[in-house]
């Protein structure tokens, strides 16, 4: 979903952007292919009850209200359903980023400027001086979102959020059945694990894995499983914190 033109709505002012994914899937893709001959598998939409294949225009959406009972929604009646303004993007409020849960976060797009837009420079820094982050609502293809609007190096990002009904897990009362001494150990380890977050040093092993083992089955050469450490259980929680602390002092 490349360039896709918009504009903020901030109050009065009017920032006119382009959204751009910000993330590339890294995965490599595969075919399916059929064992016998390698030619790719076709994905054919087909209704057991007519015995027929079926084309696109005769499909159509139902809601099953009960089982095997549809409600059909025609185009027309759910293009009724849309809600007003839905090019835009329309900030709601402001907020600190600490009070979002990072759970809430689905996707992100970088917002970028149209002619380098005076407006939309100014909302950068307004947004980086008081060191909030804007609620807004909008659509995308056909879903409607509220999202998250924050200054970074990559300019505006925007971040849609699970609706909190989407959000399936629940808050837990964490008990306090361990040793003063364990916590103590906890915490000495985490502050000799404590580092700089660099995602440049973040590789995909498993993708990596994949894309060699293309080159070599092309170069003739046998595809060898990659040799995994093992290692050692230690079942005593304290013992486990007093070795774990020597191994990374």
């Amino acid at each position: 979903m490349p360039n896709i033109h918009s504009s903020i709505s901030f109050a009065l002012v009017n920032i006119p952007v382009v959204i751009n994914p910000i993330i590339r899937n890294n995965d490599t893709s595969f075919n399916q292919l059929h064992e016998k001959c390698l030619k790719r598998i076709k994905y054919i939409k087909y209704c057991p009850h007519c015995k027929k294949d079926v084309k696109e225009a005769e499909i159509v959406k139902g809601y099953e209200y009960e089982k095997d009972n549809y409600l059909v929604l025609e185009k027309e009646e759910l293009a009724k359903l849309k809600v007003e303004n839905d090019k835009n993007i329309e900030i709601v409020g402001f907020v600190d980023i600490k009070e979002i849960d990072p759970v809430m976060f689905e996707k992100s797009y970088v917002l970028e400027t149209e002619n380098n837009s005076k407006a939309y420079n100014l909302f950068c820094q307004a947004l980086k001086k008081t060191k909030k982050v804007a609620i807004a609502k909008t659509i995308i293809g056909s879903k409607f979102y509220y999202c998250v609007l924050r200054f970074t190096s990559f300019g505006i990002v925007m971040t849609t959020l699970y609706f909190d009904e989407e959000v399936v897990a629940e808050e837990k009362q964490i008990k306090d059945d361990y040793k003063t001494k364990e916590l103590d150990m906890a915490i000495k380890l985490i502050e000799s694990l404590s580092m700089k977050f660099k995602p440049e040093d973040y590789k995909d092993e498993y993708q990596n894995n994949i894309k060699d083992a293309i080159n070599d089955k092309l170069d003739g050469k046998e595809i060898k499983a990659k040799k995994t450490k093992q290692k050692e259980q230690v079942n005593n929680l304290m013992k486990a914190l007093e070795k774990s602390l020597k191994q990374y002092k």
